[in-house]
């Protein structure tokens, strides 16, 4: 199949894949509320194809000293023009890509320029001699009043939720804020292949984010080598390279966003610290905590009873009425559409269950709550059961207290 058929099917089946009443992925999301959008991850290369990158939350930067740095080349990919900076092809964004790798041969590429909504990306297979790996790098921007909330909701995140081989944050003198984060494209390791990435944003909303993979696709290919091709230094060198900012300078001012992308409007979802304590105050009181994290509108703890581990997680979400609960539908007398719903896991332990509860208000306020028979959802069962029932999780989810959080 020639490469720009792959990319057409590679799309269109992502854009496919995104549902919005797939709950498990929106209770999830929680954790990645800064990438709602996109719902996560960077959809699959399929053996070369550049894939639904458009659907991706990514981190970068801009800011003048961190681009003005020394020891990066500088490629000029577009110029001045009397009606501002102009666009830059994708074949601009290969070319600088390919020149700020370290040597090697850059194969199977794709881009996409700027000018239009989606942001500029480039995309190849690269071989240092040592095996291939895919790579991926992306600009985008966003409002600088959703820069807070971007770091802080896309962190290196709580171990029972990201399974990871290393994670840093820091924040770089010119207040730009990066993260390298070492994972792996399968959470219970079903596959050894590799997702390392480097994020950065600026305080301006500046972004430039890159994934790269031991493997010549993200999903789909055998590991080629044992680690991705960059280290963690020159996955820092290639986000904060000078050669991106005529790239980036063409980017159009965004809309007032929120971290996710969105524009802003209407009531916030509830704080973290808030969600948290009404979860921790709706559970029995005989359970022991030994884990908890939170974001606003969302929190989990793991939980025990004595007969083993026990994740729980919920969502408070605002306006989400064209979400259909999955399971056991009832209409309540006030116009909520519960689901009860028993399944499988999704993250790979073994013996791992998930019970939910999801409650949608014909206005659009949503809770749902769900618990697994497991602390870790990507570790094997802990238990035959999860610590609640689907009688206690209807409960929580249907308790008007939810409501009066801010």
């Amino acid at each position: 199949m020639p490469f720009e058929e792959q990319l057409s099917d590679s799309l269109r089946r992502t854009g496919d894949s995104f549902r919005l009443d797939d709950r498990p992925a929106l209770v999830e999301g929680g954790l990645r509320r800064g990438r709602r959008a996109i719902l996560r991850r960077r959809t699959a290369a399929v053996t070369g194809s550049v894939v639904a990158l458009t659907l991706v939350g990514f981190g970068g930067a801009y800011a003048g000293g961190m681009f003005d740095g020394g020891g990066v080349h500088r490629v000029s990919v577009a110029g001045p023009s009397e009606s501002g900076p102009r666009a830059v092809t994708g074949d601009q964004m290969v070319k600088t890509l390919k020149s700020l790798l370290p040597g090697g041969k850059l194969t199977k590429t794709a881009g996409r320029g700027s000018g239009g909504a989606p942001p500029p990306l480039a995309y190849g297979v690269y071989d240092d001699g040592q095996g291939k790996g895919a790579i991926s790098l992306v600009v985008d921007r966003i409002s600088p009043s959703a820069v807070a909330q971007f770091m802080k909701e896309s962190g290196c995140g709580s171990a029972v939720m990201v399974r990871h081989d290393s994670c840093t944050a820091e924040t770089l003198a010119d207040g730009s804020w990066l993260k390298i984060d070492k994972g792996y494209e399968y959470p219970d390791h079903r596959a050894e292949t590799k997702d390392w990435t480097a994020s950065l944003v600026t305080p301006e909303g500046y972004r430039v984010d890159v994934s790269e993979w031991n493997a010549a696709a993200e999903k789909g290919a055998p590991v080629s080598r044992p680690e991705p091709p960059l280290s963690s230094a020159q996955l820092k060198s290639l986000v904060t390279a000078g050669a991106w900012k005529p790239v980036l300078a063409t980017l159009p001012a965004p809309e007032k966003q929120s971290a996710g992308g969105a524009p802003e409007s209407g009531t916030p979802d509830p704080s973290a610290a808030s969600v948290q304590k009404a979860l921790l105050q709706s559970l029995p009181k005989n359970l022991k905590v030994s884990g908890r994290g939170s974001q606003d509108g969302y929190a989990f703890a793991v939980v025990n009873d004595g007969k083993g581990e026990s994740l729980v997680q919920i969502n408070v979400q605002r306006k989400m009425s064209d979400v259909t609960p999955q399971g056991d539908r009832t209409t309540l007398p006030n116009g909520t559409v519960l689901g009860l719903n028993k399944q499988v896991g999704e993250k790979g332990g073994a013996g791992v269950v998930q019970w939910t509860a999801d409650a949608v208000a014909p206005d659009g306020f949503r809770v749902v709550v769900s618990a697994f028979n497991t602390g870790d959802q990507a570790s094997a069962a802990t238990r035959t059961e999860p610590v609640l029932t689907l009688a206690e999780l209807k409960a929580i989810a249907l308790d008007p207290k939810w409501r009066k959080l801010r």
